[in-house]
C-alpha cells in the first residue's frame, strides 16, 4: 500500500510542472519608447505609467501576459518589422510599418503636440511669432515633418534648447530659459500634476491617435489583435477608464495646424 501511494505521488509530481505551464498565459512582448510620465522605465527597468498600466489590463483580459521592452524609436520600428517584439501602443499610419503590422480599430487616446508659453508671454502667431525665438524641445522625440521643417527654417532662425525630460523642460520655461516649449499634452499634463504647477497656455500644433499595433510576424497576429480589441471593448463597456490619461477628448484624426509660409 505504501509503495502504491508513493508511486502515485511521484507520478502526480512529475506531471505537475507540465500542468502548471499549461495554465501560464502566453507572453506578448510589448515594445515602447521612453515617453515619461506616460510610459517609462523605473529604476528596476520595469515599464511604468498609465499607458503601461492600460496595456497590462487589456492584455491580461485578452488572455496574455505583457512583457515590456524599452527601445529607441528606430529599433522599435525594426523590431516590429522583424518580429522581435509582438506589439506597440503608438501612432498608426507609418509607411515603413504598413507591410509589417496590423492596427486596431479602437483609438486609445491622442498624442497632441502643443506649443506652450508662460502666462506673461503673448500667444505667438505661427510661424512668424517664432522668428529669432528660443524653443525648448525634448531630445530624442520625433515630430511631424512639417514641424521639423518649421524648427529648422533658416529664415526663422529658431534657437532650439534641448533637454532630456519633461520636468526639466517645464522648469526651463518657468525660469525663462526660453519663451516657448514644444511638447505633448499627455506628458505635460501628467508632469504638471506631479509638480503641482498651474495650467499653461498653449497653441495647438496637431494631434495623432494612439492604437494597438501588432507585428504581422507574431504568431496568429490577427487573432492576437482581435483578442486585444475585444478585451478593450469589454473593459470600456464595463465602465472602466480605458483612455490614455483621459486624452480621448482630443481631435479624432491626425492633423497639423501650422500655416504654410
Amino acid at each position: 500500500m505504501k509503495v502504491s501511494f508513493l508511486f502515485i505521488a511521484l507520478l502526480l509530481a512529475s506531471h505537475f510542472p507540465a500542468h502548471a505551464d499549461a495554465l501560464v498565459q502566453p507572453r506578448l512582448i510589448v515594445g515602447y519608447a521612453e515617453f515619461a510620465p506616460v510610459i517609462y522605465s523605473d529604476a528596476q527597468q520595469r515599464a511604468r505609467g498609465p499607458m503601461a498600466d492600460l496595456t497590462r489590463r487589456v492584455a491580461q483580459r485578452a488572455g496574455y501576459r505583457a512583457q515590456f521592452r524599452a527601445l529607441p524609436s528606430a529599433r522599435l520600428y525594426a523590431a516590429l518589422q522583424n518580429g522581435n517584439i509582438d506589439m506597440w501602443v503608438g501612432t498608426p499610419g507609418k509607411p515603413e510599418l504598413a507591410a509589417h503590422t496590423l492596427e486596431s480599430r479602437q483609438t486609445l487616446g491622442h498624442a497632441q503636440l502643443n506649443l506652450y508659453f508662460r502666462p506673461d508671454t503673448p500667444a505667438p502667431r505661427l510661424p512668424e511669432g517664432l522668428s529669432g525665438q528660443g524653443v525648448i524641445v525634448i531630445g530624442g522625440h520625433s515630430y511631424w515633418p512639417a514641424v521639423t521643417q518649421l524648427l529648422h527654417d533658416p529664415a526663422l532662425k529658431v534657437r532650439l534648447l534641448r533637454t532630456s525630460n519633461h520636468e526639466s523642460a517645464l522648469q526651463m520655461l518657468r525660469y525663462r530659459r526660453a519663451d516657448f516649449l514644444l511638447d505633448y499634452g499627455l506628458s505635460i499634463d501628467l508632469m504638471r500634476e506631479r509638480l503641482q504647477l498651474d495650467e499653461l497656455p498653449y497653441v495647438p500644433i496637431g494631434a495623432t491617435p494612439i492604437h494597438f499595433i501588432v507585428s504581422r510576424h507574431t504568431r496568429d497576429s490577427a487573432a492576437v489583435l482581435a483578442a486585444l480589441e475585444k478585451a478593450y471593448a469589454e473593459l470600456r463597456e464595463a465602465g472602466e477608464d480605458v483612455s490614455v490619461t483621459g486624452a480621448a477628448s482630443a481631435p479624432a484624426t491626425a492633423r497639423v495646424v501650422l500655416p504654410a509660409r
